[in-house]
């Protein structure tokens, strides 16, 4: 009897370790909003754009409790997804699918912006490719004078303008992360308005600005400022915290803060530690060079970190560290490509 009950037991942990056991979705929205409670009142923690798989770990009434692959745990309506036992996650995986480069598209009823809109699209969305077979026996995706069909994550099919996407595959094979690919992705986003818990190209934080910049140059980051600002390499900065916003001293030490800095670095703004409180970090931008940055502040804009300057940003001086991702191999930043929430990955 005891040795029954073992061998259960380690079926079961067996069949939750493999994933058999998780109530798993993809999210069915241009971009779903996961609140930190069961309610629309509640603060708006994160976004997930289209086509994410996420784990569902709760519900509550029409409320779904999920885990995304940041990961990051919060509330969505049920609307918002479409759940699929593990056999569905994995041919979903598998699938051909297209990524949404414009910031904004939909899909529509036909190949044609007059025959009727089903859903909209953001930048980063994902959606499945629907396949014709040939005469001679190949298949390809369906196209009609510059649109495409596509498969939303809910079954429902349509068509899009095939301008507006990429072969998710290709994209997540070629596109590396660079100086230059950051710096101009971010720019993409210049006048976006903020939004806290904003992920998406239709209203971004601080954060959001960094993560969804990331994604679409091929990689991963965590949602977080504090939580990015572990990534990379750490930039050696000599900062005296001591020197007031409205000191002289101000602009020599904000010179000596940026001089190791090169564009593409993150940088953070915060308090340091002290022997009282643990250091806080409350602000994320990206370095461009020559004293200038670009970050989510009331809206995606540039801004100078040097005293004087016409677009000098007035927290400037809580500037507390810097890192670089650029060739960093360590952990919490994952190659698209290479993320078992995106792609089947090799056993």
């Amino acid at each position: 009897m005891r040795r029954t009950l073992i061998a259960i037991l380690l079926l079961i942990a067996a069949w939750s370790a493999s994933g058999q056991g998780k109530r798993m979705a993809v999210t069915a929205l241009s971009e779903v909003q996961l609140r930190e409670m069961p309610s629309y009142t509640a603060e708006l923690g994160t976004q997930a754009l289209m086509g994410t798989v996420v784990e569902i770990i709760a519900e509550e009434s029409y409320w779904r409790q999920v885990v995304t692959p940041e990961p990051y745990t919060a509330w969505c309506n049920e609307l918002g997804l479409v759940e699929m036992t593990a056999e569905q996650i994995n041919e979903y995986k598998a699938a051909p699918k297209y990524i949404c480069l414009a910031h904004h598209s939909a899909v529509f009823n036909g190949p044609s912006f007059n025959s009727g809109r089903i859903c909209d699209l953001s930048m980063g969305c994902l959606v499945r490719k629907v396949l014709i077979e040939s005469k001679k026996g190949e298949k390809a995706s369906a196209d009609k004078k510059g649109w495409v069909e596509v498969m939303l994550p809910d079954g429902r099919k349509g068509w899009t303008p095939a301008a507006d996407l990429a072969d998710f595959q290709e994209w997540a094979d070629k596109t590396r992360q660079s100086e230059s690919g950051i710096i101009n992705t971010a720019k993409e986003f210049l006048g976006v308005p903020y939004l806290w818990g904003g992920t998406s190209s239709k209203g971004l934080d601080c954060s959001g600005l960094v993560r969804l910049t990331w994604m679409m140059n091929g990689y991963l980051l965590p949602r977080n400022a504090g939580q990015q600002a572990a990534l990379g390499r750490e930039i050696i900065m000599e900062a005296d915290h001591s020197v007031t916003p409205d000191s002289d001293m101000l602009y020599k030490e904000m010179l000596c803060r940026i001089r190791n800095l090169k564009p593409g670095d993150l940088i953070f703004f915060g308090t340091p530690e002290t022997f009282w409180k643990k250091e806080s970090i409350t602000h994320v931008g990206i370095y461009i060079g020559e004293g200038r940055f670009i970050h989510a502040s009331q809206l995606v804009r540039i801004n100078s970190l040097v005293p004087g300057e016409k677009d000098y940003y007035p927290n400037s001086y809580k500037l507390l560290k810097a890192r670089r991702l650029f060739d960093w191999k360590g952990e919490g930043m994952t190659a698209i490509k290479k993320s078992p929430a995106y792609f089947l990955q090799n056993q």
